[in-house]
């Protein structure tokens, strides 16, 4: 079994942590930093840990592309796979702590107005105070109930908002950070409460403009909005429209619909938008690159050993899900038994149909 990395950020503690797990499994790592390094040998290989683009598309012997980011959209496209049997998982678990970080910072910029007095101190102005708000007794609303939305929710809880509500996909998070969870339907009743709207979702059909110019419309005029999982979400003319008419207070993007951002973009020149150019979850924090590694070395050892895969994608829904075919045949036949049981399988193990977790 050939495994290729394509990283030039791993430490060698990283590289050998994966070469432990693949020698359990019988298999031969090759380490290299980008596509160009790649030997004649390792364009039949098995596995893909990285960003492997060219290779995936030429590759038919690809069995297994591990992809480091949590989001995989650029993967679901047609004509990406050479071979259209390739499975795919993604690294969702290890952006969490990064991107939660960069909500807060961003969200305490633009409530305390540091964006404007750090623009004024580059042109060597002494500012007076400015209007400024709090997250304390504010009232979140988090779109996306993931890892990234409980992880936010969580450091969130400690500044004492008034409440964080979470949307998803079923209305159920088990996180006890948020102090109620609703079904995406109730969206539009519950835009009107929200002083901060969060937002962290994938780019699927389902989510894209999910924030349309009439949702815009239904926050209050004093809302903010940061964007940290998709720019297909926002429909950004729309927020672009409000903040320059000053019927919301701020909004800061991390992702957008096209990247890089052009030059001409009207974004650019947005009064009260704050632009990253989506750097929220990336490599460079050590932390994230050591939960990925770990990601990709217990899915490592579960693929050789016909164990179920943590965060294998759905290809028709863009997100996780948990599939029987990766399994051994008696572990299938555990699984159905259990199923018969009424319980269930999911990307993360074993729960009851009853549970409070995501589904």
């Amino acid at each position: 079994m050939k495994i290729l990395v394509i990283n030039k950020l791993l430490k060698e503690h990283h590289k050998e942590h994966i070469r432990k797990n693949a020698s359990e499994i019988g298999g031969e790592v090759l380490f290299v930093e980008s596509e160009t390094d790649i030997p004649e040998d390792y364009k039949d290989c098995d596995i893909i840990y990285g960003f492997g683009m060219k290779n995936a598309a030429a590759n038919k012997n690809l069995k297994w592309f591990a992809a480091p980011s949590a989001g995989v959209d650029f993967l679901l496209k047609p004509g990406v796979f050479a071979n259209e049997d390739c499975i795919i998982t993604n690294s969702t678990g290890a952006y969490g702590v990064t991107i939660a970080e960069h909500i807060i910072t961003v969200s305490l910029m633009m409530m305390r107005k540091l964006d404007y007095s750090f623009g004024e101190s580059l042109k060597h102005n002494w500012t007076g105070p400015q209007p400024q708000r709090s997250l304390k007794d504010s009232r979140i609303l988090v779109l996306g109930t993931g890892d990234i939305g409980c992880c936010f929710a969580r450091r969130a809880k400690a500044f004492e908002p008034e409440s964080i509500t979470g949307v998803c996909r079923s209305g159920i998070c088990e996180d006890a950070s948020f102090d109620r969870v609703y079904k995406i339907d109730s969206l539009d009743e519950l835009l009107p409460d929200a002083d901060l709207l969060v937002m962290s979702l994938p780019d699927t059909p389902e989510t894209r403009n999910i924030l349309s110019k009439e949702r815009i419309d239904l926050l209050p005029a004093d809302a903010y909005v940061v964007n940290v999982g998709r720019g297909s979400a926002v429909d950004e003319d729309a927020l672009a429209d409000s903040l320059e008419e000053g019927r919301l207070a701020g909004a800061a993007l991390d992702v957008f619909k096209t990247e890089p951002l052009p030059e001409d973009s009207r974004l650019w020149n947005t009064k009260t938008l704050l632009i990253t150019p989506h750097i929220a979850g990336n490599l460079t924090l050590e932390h994230t690159l050591d939960v990925n590694v770990d990601l990709f070395c217990e899915n490592l050892l579960n693929y050789g050993r016909g164990f179920p895969l943590k965060n294998l994608i759905d290809r028709n829904k863009g997100f996780s899900r948990f599939s029987l075919a990766l399994l051994k045949p008696e572990f299938v036949g555990f699984c159905r038994v259990l199923s018969e049981s009424g319980e269930k399988w999911c990307s993360f193990g074993l729960f009851r149909s009853a549970d409070s977790r995501e589904k």
